[in-house]
């Protein structure tokens, strides 16, 4: 699957390769085009009924909201890192997000004023928020709408990257006849990928890393994410296959190069595929525990 660029297409493993960079920019442009539209309405619309408020302030009201959304924007991101709506745990983690939304909104509001009549107070005027019990209950209702939006624009975004990617899905029962492999310890994986399914062995996994509520399996160029915890994926892989080098980074053993220790007591590890994995002093004696021979 290619995603298209200026200067041609992109594989899905090399957006994911810069992913992050790509994420950033991406909400960058999107805030800047939010300020740039909610300017030209709101200035369109006073205009019409002959405000006799200037160009200028137009921009400050919609730019001190926009802005402030953008600086809280990561704590909806970080509180549905703790609280996904994922089955089971959908009512109660709602609620919290709703509630959440109280104080996002209190201090929304309360920044964005305060940036306004900063900004008013340098141009020689003053700023009038107006009736703040009924200011304050309209912004909320607005603030509701734009938290939800948000957080359902990331749930969007996640769907569709593992609907071109592919997500993985540890075989608890053999996919055809007798059992091959005991359950503990699954030799293959169930790849859903644009509705269609595959298998993928086990022993092909070169790396793992933790990413939000998912672990990203690394195998070769290709990635697929697994709904699961580092710790219990570990608990289900082979221990002679596979270690877990930082809270964050397991790596498959057949697959370390070299291991380059550091001066502050950690490690890198560079593996055959040249991709660099850290391991910190936590896990180190572990690590060397189960390269040892037996």
């Amino acid at each position: 699957m290619n995603f298209y660029t200026g200067s041609g297409s992109m594989t899905v493993q090399e957006y994911l390769a810069r992913r992050r960079q790509f994420e950033v920019g991406f909400w960058g442009v999107f805030f800047v085009a939010q300020w740039a539209v909610q300017f030209a309405l709101a200035y369109f619309d006073h205009r019409r009924w002959g405000s006799p408020f200037q160009p200028w302030e137009f921009l400050v009201w919609e730019g001190t909201s926009i802005l402030m959304v953008a600086i809280l924007f990561p704590l909806i991101l970080l509180l549905e890192h703790y609280f996904p709506l994922r089955r089971g745990k959908v009512r109660r983690n709602l609620a919290i997000h709703l509630l959440f939304t109280l104080p996002w909104s209190l201090i929304h509001v309360s920044a964005m004023v305060a940036m306004r009549a900063a900004i008013y107070h340098l141009n020689g005027a003053s700023y009038n928020f107006g009736n703040w019990p009924v200011e304050l209950f309209y912004e909320y209702l607005k603030d509701l709408q734009t938290y939800a939006a948000l957080l359902a624009s990331v749930y969007l975004y996640r769907f569709l990257l593992v609907r071109l990617q592919g997500e993985a899905r540890i075989l608890t029962e053999p996919d055809e006849g007798e059992a091959v492999e005991p359950v503990d310890r699954p030799e293959r994986l169930l790849v859903k990928k644009l509705g269609k399914e595959f298998l993928v062995n086990v022993r092909d996994i070169e790396w793992v890393e933790a990413a939000g509520n998912y672990v990203n399996l690394h195998l070769g160029d290709r990635i697929y994410p697994l709904r699961e915890t580092m710790t219990k994926l570990l608990d289900r892989l082979d221990p002679a296959s596979f270690a877990r080098t930082h809270r964050s980074y397991i790596v498959r053993l057949d697959s370390i190069a070299e291991i380059e220790p550091l001066e502050s007591g950690d490690a890198r590890i560079h593996l055959i595929c040249g991709q660099q994995v850290p391991v910190s002093r936590r896990y180190r004696d572990l690590l060397r525990a189960q390269l040892m021979p037996a």
